[in-house]
């Protein structure tokens, strides 16, 4: 009820049967169509026309639906239950699950940049992931902004982190797709692994995790699984961080020559 499209459709009477309906919300359920069209100063048949704009056959029909949305709003109490994270943890013991983990892990080692992509509550987490990584000596950075330009060829030496826990937000999927289309690889954190981003990706790292959300719709589904992810694929770039440096220092020997030497400053005390 009251969806961005259904207000955009009001009248300038109509939204004034709107705006006295939300400062009125508890007084409104009694009222009868008469009685509102006079508090809110318009006719009767325009307190029909915004039911139905509301999806209301009648103004019956959107009394009851008004308070079943207000009873939406009450907040339930909810427990902490750990029992899914328990689970998860004995999962990422299997040899089958490491698997992937060291798939992940492989890619992320060949890259030489890597973009960590999510909105809401994921950007925070793809955040904590840039930072992270950028700690174990990796180039790392975060775009929670789905209206960030990206420009510029990147190729398969920058691999994407796209987190989602349903993998089919719009504007992930079209980071995702957008970052692909210019060559780089695509690893993807999803709570299940058959969503269109895990689907999309070169790899996907599931975690399984019940979905839980608000009365309001907010979702509040467990995410240490998700840092724990980051944070095993962090710590397994940081070992691999020496055999990087050496090949990078080998590299940089065969583009010097042997006979070159680097520069001395015999000036400096």
């Amino acid at each position: 009820m009251f969806t961005y499209e259904e207000i955009m459709s009001l009248n300038e009477l109509e939204m004034n049967v709107y705006q006295y309906v939300l400062k009125n919300r508890e007084k409104v359920g009694y009222m009868k169509i008469r009685e509102l069209a006079g508090e809110a100063h318009v006719s009767t048949t325009t307190v029909l026309r915004f039911c139905k704009k509301m999806g209301c056959s009648g103004y019956s029909e959107f009394k009851v639906q008004f308070k079943m949305h207000l009873n939406n709003q009450i907040e339930p109490e909810t427990d902490v239950d750990i029992s899914n994270l328990a689970d998860y943890l004995k999962r990422f013991k299997t040899a089958e699950y490491m698997e992937t983990i060291d798939r992940a892990a492989a890619l992320l080692m060949q890259s030489s940049s890597i973009i960590f992509i999510g909105v809401g509550t994921f950007g925070m987490l793809a955040k904590y992931g840039s930072r992270y990584f950028s700690n174990v000596g990796w180039l790392s950075l975060c775009i929670d902004d789905p209206f960030t330009p990206v420009f510029g060829e990147h190729g398969e030496e920058t691999v994407v982190v796209a987190l989602s826990v349903s993998g089919e937000t719009e504007q992930v999927l079209n980071m995702a797709n957008g970052l692909k289309t210019k060559g780089c690889r695509l690893v993807s954190i999803t709570n299940t692994p058959n969503c269109t981003l895990a689907r999309m990706s070169d790899c996907n790292i599931s975690y399984y995790m019940q979905v839980r959300k608000t009365a309001r719709y907010f979702n509040i589904t467990l995410q240490a699984p998700v840092v724990t992810i980051l944070e095993i694929l962090g710590n397994k770039l940081y070992c691999a961080a020496p055999k990087r440096q050496d090949l990078i220092g080998e590299s940089q020997t065969d583009e010097q020559g042997p006979n070159d030497s680097p520069q001395k400053h015999n000036n400096l005390p």
